[in-house]
């Protein structure tokens, strides 16, 4: 495995402290992805935000509460602030080979979302990857702002959002005071979709193809700002370093204030889920103002925690930091042991489990990956994902290298 050598130079030691990091938060936060994204493979009403009347128990209404408040639409967060904060570090790589930053980052982009294309059509169609695709676009040109303007620019794209979604509750709720339903994301068959996912490849494909836009319509309307937000938050912070030796007074206000306000608000959003469902647009739009704030705060909490915990305990980041090294692939790698589990790729269980042994799965599948993530990077460099992206983004076919190559 590739180490620093001795006595390098401070930068070098610097930058394999930060990486180091963020491969650590990125990999924990890949069984957050998980755990959110498993209610959604397996479910016809996961897609839709209702329970399931097969389970309908207190355990089955304790697991998805506890998915609600503390996973759904947080660790998408983690992955977009991570982006914008490792953008910097390509950028810099680019500027050191003396290379084109544009050039470079558009064929990155653009490899991106091939295989955000490929990853929504033939395993899970809420992906997220081409979404990051296009926002990193935006970042691109936003490339030489300071970080002072970033931070301002994301608060007022968050701000924007809250208000958005305020006006809606307004609208909706005029709507409903003159007998209008305002009742969102209501399916007649949710039959439809579980043969679909049951039947053979074809009709996994032809489904997802099926589901596909208005699936990105939602990703891009509960999660397109935050996410660039995110982004921009990331960027500010990479800019200055800020995941190098934060201190600790930095982190515990970043737990109390996240773990009171983001972690309120997000179950009281919780809650309201439970309560309202997707029954009226009111508490829906709602609830995505209120997630808009929470959300960030929770998953500032969640970092923090993680880095005193990592410090600590170096044994917990070295556990995570091979996952998040190769996280493109884990996270198509996820959607294909769901899709083997759930579709007619494999087992055909759509429909069919219950929300705890949903969340002991992710915890399984999670754990074979750290296990796995630990082997292969003892080998090799990139994981293929990672070996696709960084072929096309430096315009040649490169062969997955090794650690020692």
């Amino acid at each position: 495995m590739s180490t620093l050598p001795q006595n390098p130079p401070i930068s070098q030691v610097s930058s394999a402290r930060r990486l180091a990091e963020v491969d650590m938060l990125r990999g924990f936060a890949l069984f957050g992805i998980l755990v959110v994204n498993i209610f959604y493979m397996a479910s016809p009403y996961g897609t839709y935000g209702v329970p399931d009347p097969q389970f309908v128990g207190p355990i089955d209404t304790i697991s998805r509460l506890v998915d609600d408040t503390f996973f759904t639409e947080k660790f998408y967060l983690f992955f977009s602030f991570l982006f914008g904060y490792s953008f910097i570090t390509q950028m810099e790589a680019a500027e050191r080979a003396g290379v084109s930053v544009v050039k470079r980052s558009l064929r990155r982009f653009g490899a991106l979302f091939l295989l955000g294309a490929f990853h929504a059509i033939v395993l899970w169609r809420g992906d997220i990857l081409t979404v990051y695709a296009v926002l990193g676009l935006i970042l691109l040109a936003m490339r030489k702002v300071a970080p002072r303007t970033a931070v301002k620019a994301a608060i007022i794209v968050l701000t924007a959002f809250v208000v958005i979604y305020l006006l809606l509750a307004g609208f909706a709720w005029w709507a409903e005071s003159v007998g209008r339903n305002t009742a969102v994301n209501v399916f007649d068959n949710p039959q439809e979709m579980i043969a679909g996912y049951r039947g053979g490849p074809l009709d996994v494909v032809k489904e997802n193809l099926t589901l596909l836009p208005g699936m990105l319509s939602g990703l891009w309307f509960m999660q397109g700002g935050s996410a660039l937000a995110m982004f921009l938050l990331g960027f500010a912070a990479g800019r200055e370093r800020k995941l190098e030796n934060l201190p600790d007074h930095w982190l515990t206000r970043a737990q109390w204030v996240g773990f009171t306000i983001g972690g309120l608000g997000s179950l009281a959003v919780a809650l309201s889920h439970l309560a309202h469902g997707a029954d009226s647009g009111v508490y829906v739009s709602l609830d995505l103002a209120v997630t808009t704030v929470a959300a960030p705060l929770l998953v500032a909490a969640y970092a923090a925690t993680l880095l005193r915990v990592i410090r600590a305990h170096p044994a917990v980041g070295r556990a995570l930091a091979p996952a998040g090294r190769i996280s493109a692939t884990n996270y198509v790698g996820q959607s294909l042991v769901t899709a083997l589990l759930f579709t007619g790729y494999g087992f055909a269980l759509f429909g069919k489990v219950s929300p705890p042994l949903l969340i002991g799965i992710a915890a399984a599948i999670f754990a074979v990956q750290l296990a796995v993530s630990a082997w292969w990077t003892r080998n090799h460099r990139y994981g293929p994902a990672e070996w696709w992206l960084r072929s096309v983004t430096y315009g040649r076919t490169r062969r997955p290298a090794t650690a020692r190559g």
